[in-house]
């Protein structure tokens, strides 16, 4: 594994740095929390000019063609700026698994519009049992002669009140194996008898609860195999919570600079607080889980880029993101004296979000439990003798 950036990975990372805190600054973000949509289409349309939506699609799909891993360096300036934007729910949840499952006429169909900005997909995965298991999965999917007839609620389904389409998983049959019968559909959004409601949330994030009444779905618009849907949950949940744990960096990131900045400015006993040792002591412990997340983050996309996921390190990545993303907002407080508590401090912005971010595709119990289940069958070189 080589970490070193290449000259266009530098270029993604400037160019978005620049980007962000010109089109995004922190007022912004205060400003959108209470706007009805939840983002700013005129920004949404610069970040499609300077290719975001289509970063890692191929040129046929209107796409650049670059690699996962470059995705990933996007997605964590994204966080560092904590940008309000579909842009993780389009491109993560959705095109990916497009481009994957998806028939040569729906990537041509869908994909290029995705790349230039014209629509925004989100995925309904939740329902109110909250779970990331196949056994979650109880919206029905009932087949007819010429489509499917949806019927259930989803919750937690991001940005649902602005897109043009979802991709919903449903049980399309009853199996004894929970992960078989489930069928992943692509639903537009303004299909009749789909009613949306916005969720209050302390992160302001357009988490939507989503209830399909009778909605008839063209069975052509299946993506994937019919009853083979949960391969392609999988696939979503490994790209994407590397992704997610990728902005989460991000955002630690920052905050790591914003209390290292805080503790050489403030004095106490004519002294910054920066030369005290409790304070040196905390910063030093986030700037080592910081790295220490950076590293894991990386190498898991590494994986990923080179087309050898690795289930083991895409939920470590996301367990210890959880983690440090938390703690570094809690102890960035504490530098602060408490009053990043406040949304007066940008800090308070990014502590909001730790919560929302922990859940978001697996919290943390529920990656521990992946890497226990995918260590059992570990072979690690220093216990080979």
């Amino acid at each position: 594994m080589d970490f070193d950036f290449s000259e266009d990975q530098t270029m993604i990372i400037d160019s978005a740095r620049k980007f962000l805190e010109k089109e995004c600054p922190k007022d912004k973000v205060r400003k959108l929390k209470e706007d009805e949509k939840g983002y700013d289409p005129e920004t949404w349309g610069k970040m499609a000019e300077m290719g975001w939506m289509g970063l890692i699609l191929p040129e046929e799909y209107e796409g650049i063609g670059m690699e996962f891993f470059d995705l990933t360096l996007l997605m964590e300036e994204m966080g560092r700026n904590i940008l309000p934007a579909p842009f993780f729910h389009t491109v993560a949840l959705c095109s990916l698994p497009i481009l994957e499952y998806g028939t040569s006429e729906k990537k041509r169909n869908i994909l290029p519009k995705i790349a230039c900005g014209e629509e925004i997909w989100t995925l309904a995965l939740t329902e109110p049992s909250a779970s990331y298991e196949p056994s979650g999965i109880g919206i029905h999917a009932i087949s007819s002669e010429e489509d499917y007839v949806l019927e259930g609620t989803k919750l937690f389904v991001p940005f649902a009140n602005v897109a043009d389409h979802l991709l919903v998983v449903a049980r399309t049959s009853q199996q004894e194996n929970p992960q078989e019968g489930i069928t992943v559909l692509i639903v537009d959004a303004g299909s009749p008898g789909i009613k949306t409601e916005v969720i209050p949330t302390t992160a302001n994030d357009k988490q939507c609860e989503v209830v399909f009444d009778k909605v008839r779905v063209p069975k052509d618009n299946v993506l994937g195999e019919v009853g083979k849907g949960w391969d392609i949950v999988e696939f979503i949940l490994q790209r994407a919570s590397v992704l997610k744990s990728a902005e989460m960096l991000g955002g630690a990131q920052f905050v790591l600079e914003m209390a290292n900045s805080y503790a050489k400015e403030r004095v106490q006993f004519d002294k910054p607080i920066g030369s005290f040792q409790a304070i040196q002591h905390k910063l030093a412990g986030v700037f080592i889980d910081v790295e220490g997340l950076r590293r894991l983050v990386y190498e898991a996309a590494w994986h990923i880029s080179t087309g050898l996921p690795s289930r083991l390190l895409t939920s470590m990545a996301k367990a210890k993101a959880n983690e440090v993303y938390k703690r570094t907002c809690i102890e960035g407080i504490k530098v602060h004296g408490a009053i990043g508590f406040t949304e007066e401090l940008d800090l308070g912005l990014y502590y909001r979000r730790t919560k929302a971010f922990e859940f978001a595709l697996g919290g943390t119990g529920f990656h521990r439990e992946r890497v226990a289940v995918e260590l059992e069958g570990y072979d690690p070189l220093f216990l080979r003798r």
